[in-house]
């Protein structure tokens, strides 16, 4: 295929926040996750040194938390302060020690160098509690709750920038779930006491690709809301730990900018897209393994708590995973417009890019698509054209077939002058001819990062999927590459 590259023809600038990640109190992600006191490899805040590091190494804009389903039945007053008591967490039917509250993720973010995103509880919660939220984040020292916080030694406002009303309360399974009207005069109130407290923050909510759903939020709310927020998992494996396989999820690449057109068209039918911006704020090719837990199908902690440790099998994770992921962020590039930030769904343990155990961390092939994103590619998106573009055909989970384009190609203009591609190789066979055409450049080096099938993995002991990169080779204008079968590449131009 070939593609022509204008570097002049600068698009926008894309947000860095969409390479932001999400933290939930689901089986091991918080508690054995980033947090694990007496561990030999935490700080003196109980927090892991190693999965902090790895969060830096992918510079972690931004970290949604603490849920989720689980947020819907929190009470953040809980989990602040010297005397906490273990509850029981509706959501994911386990005991919340609530030992790792607001104090706590405040200090993690700080640690890492990333911005702090609190959803709030919309379901069992109140708008009264989510504005009592922000004055113990937020306020300097006026009433009861910023005054709470000093007396917990932080005498200094913690200034949460980003803070989200609910959490998917759209749907059945939510705790405390509502209808469309109910949730945009949920929405309005909500947001209005929070900026009565804070006016500088920036205020998301609950969405889906849904007309009237979206049409009673904004309504309602959009003159105060900065952010719409969507979620997508494409392998909807909750309840049948059964992966799609490599072919099935290349499939569901031709899927991924579906909910994006959607609500842009809503946000633009309303005369908003200027205004606001969406937040695809928890995403991942594949559901998380939680089978028999909502709605209490699941009567024995056999039939819906101990199979979740499936989650932790790290030969799950493959060239799948990792393709899909680089195509997913490929999207929020060139919808770098109207998306504002996308949070990776989790970080740690579960479906995430950093697996820990107790001696040290596993770092997935998801997590090395990340470091190379943020490392390499810019952060204004260019023009392009792919003429002749080549299709494959690939069967869908649901049935029947999808074609789809077989590369995946992005150009970007970073602030050195570089002029960096990103381009996908779905096919999972063959290489694939790549001819680049970009004006003014002289020489080109390629990062590829793949396994030797596309079932690789990395685990305790095992590098099976890792970046490698090239020399520097001579160009006149013109790269002619052969892009590996199942990978992942960034082509650096200077």
């Amino acid at each position: 295929m070939k593609v022509q590259i204008h570097p002049k023809r600068q698009l926008f600038k894309r947000d860095k926040m969409i390479y932001g990640h999400f933290l939930e109190h689901f089986h091991r992600q918080t508690y054995g996750g980033v947090y694990d006191p007496g561990n030999p490899l935490s700080d003196e805040d109980g927090l892991r040194r190693d999965v902090i590091e790895a969060m830096r190494g992918i510079e972690v804009p931004v970290l949604r938390w603490p849920g989720g389903c689980f947020v819907s039945s929190y009470h953040w007053k809980d989990a602040v302060g010297r005397e906490r008591k273990p509850l029981f967490d509706k959501a994911w039917r386990v005991e919340e020690p609530n030992t790792f509250g607001t104090d706590e993720y405040v200090a993690m973010c700080r640690k890492i160098g990333c911005e702090p995103y609190i959803c709030t509880n919309a379901g069992t919660g109140t708008a009264e509690e989510m504005s009592d939220w922000a004055e113990y984040c937020n306020l300097e020292n006026e009433g009861q709750y910023a005054k709470w916080r000093i007396e917990n030694g932080h005498r200094e406002p913690y200034k949460v920038k980003y803070w989200s009303i609910g959490n998917e309360n759209y749907g059945d399974w939510e705790i405390g779930a509502k209808d469309a009207q109910e949730w945009g005069l949920l929405v309005r109130e909500s947001a209005k006491m929070l900026l009565h407290v804070d006016p500088t923050i920036e205020l998301s909510a609950a969405a889906l690709a849904d007309v009237d759903w979206n049409t009673n939020i904004l309504k309602n709310a959009g003159r105060w809301l900065k952010w719409i927020s969507i979620h997508k998992y494409w392998d909807r494996n909750h309840e049948v730990n059964t992966e799609a396989d490599y072919r099935q999820c290349m499939a569901f690449t031709g899927e991924l900018d579906e909910g994006i057109r959607q609500v842009r068209g809503i946000l633009c039918a309303m005369g908003l897209e200027k205004k606001v911006r969406i937040a695809f704020d928890e995403w991942n090719l594949r559901g998380w393994y939680h089978p028999g837990c909502r709605y209490g199908y699941g009567v024995t902690k056999e039939d819906y708590l101990y199979p979740r440790d499936d989650n932790d099998d790290n030969t799950k994770y493959t060239m799948a995973d990792t393709v899909f992921t680089a195509c997913f962020l490929n999207t929020c590039n060139r919808n770098g417009d109207i998306v504002g930030m996308a949070n990776y769904a989790p970080v740690v343990n579960a479906r995430g890019c950093i697996y820990t155990h107790k001696d040290g961390i596993v770092l997935r092939g998801t997590y090395y698509v990340f470091q190379m994103y943020v490392k390499l590619m810019g952060d204004t998106i260019v023009d392009l054209w792919d003429e002749d573009p080549e299709i494959i055909t690939f069967p869908h989970l649901k049935g029947g077939e999808r074609q789809v384009p077989v590369l995946d190609v992005l150009a970007t203009l970073r602030q050195d002058g570089a002029v960096v591609v990103s381009a996908m190789n779905k096919d999972p066979e063959r290489e694939r001819g790549l001819q680049l055409l970009v004006p003014g450049v002289s020489k080109y080096r390629i990062h590829t990062l793949n396994g030797e099938s596309t079932e690789s993995y990395n685990d305790i002991g095992v590098n099976g999927i890792v970046p490698k990169t090239g020399q520097w080779l001579a160009c006149h204008g013109t790269a002619n590459l052969q892009l590996e079968p199942h990978s992942v590449n960034i082509i650096e131009f200077l």
